[in-house]
């Protein structure tokens, strides 16, 4: 399997470490829903706070939000007797894992120089085995090594031979340099967390509270829910998504048909639920219910074709995610949003601030 080339996203700002949310907003003094939402339609933008999201969408548009729980999925490992962090992926269809390895202790750089049949020991107790590079070799966008890996647990190890029950004993959440501390798994998880399988956060929903869930119904919003399993995020520039496991349920498929022939806007709460929405378009350009691992990619070459907003965090320069948001909202809209954004010193990443994207 090739990954495809992407093209290169033609929003552009300046890097700034100072712009990241070392912390939750609870940590902040903050509810989940105080963070600030940026609200960019084609007459305005809007600086608010994401608790105010009821104000901004009108009676029969839908929301559609990614019920997907976060697993513990980072690890420490001993690599030959050298410690690293092991991040585990998604788990596939044949019993292997995906595994990508980054330096200790916070994970701060990754592992590009592992080779097949290497073993690591894994908190616990475990021996994990790497197979061969994720999706194919020389799998970092530069070249120079393999980012992911394919690995299965060696037989003999001690406790749980489940992977996904020993993460639950022993793994913690991914998490990333950038935050000041460790934080728990309960900080990682939505309001709508139902289905455990994201090795990350599908984290545009995060700031989601059920009082706010409570004022979209009570204006005549609709909320609408499917699954996508996040896989490892890239922290490098110009890689794809990799497959992820999705499913549209046919009470949501029907209910986005219902809001387009009404006229209504159909908002989906990150690059998650946008993915997974467009997985289920047909040829017809209809949607129906549909499950399954998706390699679809939003992009401005392949639009869109049910979303026509978009509830997002704030994406790193050049990260693929830009390109969703080139496709949704367009490239001058999305442009004007991001500038806004570092104009007014928005947070970014988890934990950071939001944005609201109603194109025309």
């Amino acid at each position: 399997m090739t990954s495809p080339a992407l093209a290169t996203p033609t929003i552009a700002f300046p890097e700034a470490a100072a712009r990241t949310a070392a912390q939750p907003p609870e940590y902040r003094g903050l509810g989940r829903d105080g963070v600030r939402m940026l609200v960019a339609g084609p007459e305005a933008i809007t600086h608010t706070t994401f608790a105010a999201m009821a104000e901004h969408l009108r009676p029969g548009d839908l929301v559609v939000v990614n019920t997907s729980a976060t697993r513990p999925a980072e690890i420490d490992a001993d690599r030959d007797g050298t410690p690293v962090v092991a991040h585990l992926g998604t788990p596939l269809d044949d019993g292997a894992w995906v595994v990508e390895l980054r330096s200790a202790p916070d994970a701060a750089q990754v592992v590009l120089d592992a080779q097949p049949a290497e073993v690591l020991t894994i908190a616990g107790g475990l021996c994990l085995q790497l197979i061969q590079p994720y999706p194919e070799a020389s799998s970092s966008p530069t070249g120079a090594g393999n980012r992911l890996w394919r690995s299965r647990l060696v037989e003999g190890g001690r406790g749980p031979s489940d992977l996904a029950d020993h993460l639950s004993w022993h793994g913690r959440p991914i998490q990333y340099g950038y935050l000041d501390q460790p934080y728990p798994l309960a900080d990682y998880q939505t309001v709508f967390a139902e289905q455990v399988g994201s090795a990350e956060m599908p984290s545009a929903a995060r700031p989601f509270t059920a009082d706010l869930v409570t004022r979209l119904i009570a204006r005549g919003v609709g909320v609408a829910p499917v699954v996508l399993h996040t896989g490892l995020s890239s922290q490098e520039a110009g890689e794809a998504p990799q497959p992820e496991w999705f499913s549209v349920p046919a009470a949501t498929a029907h209910s986005v048909r219902g809001t387009q022939a009404r006229g209504g806007r159909v908002v989906a709460a990150g690059t998650t639920a946008t993915r997974a929405l467009e997985s289920a378009v047909g040829p017809d350009g209809r949607i129906g219910p549909a499950s399954g691992w998706t390699t679809r990619i939003v992009t401005p070459q392949e639009p869109p074709q049910v979303v026509t907003g978009l509830i997002t965090g704030w994406h790193d320069p050049q990260a693929s995610h830009l390109l969703l948001v080139e496709a949704v909202a367009g490239a001058r809209l999305a442009q004007q949003a991001y500038d806004a954004a570092v104009a007014q010193s928005y947070l970014w990443h988890e934990f950071g601030d939001s944005a609201l994207l109603l194109p025309a």
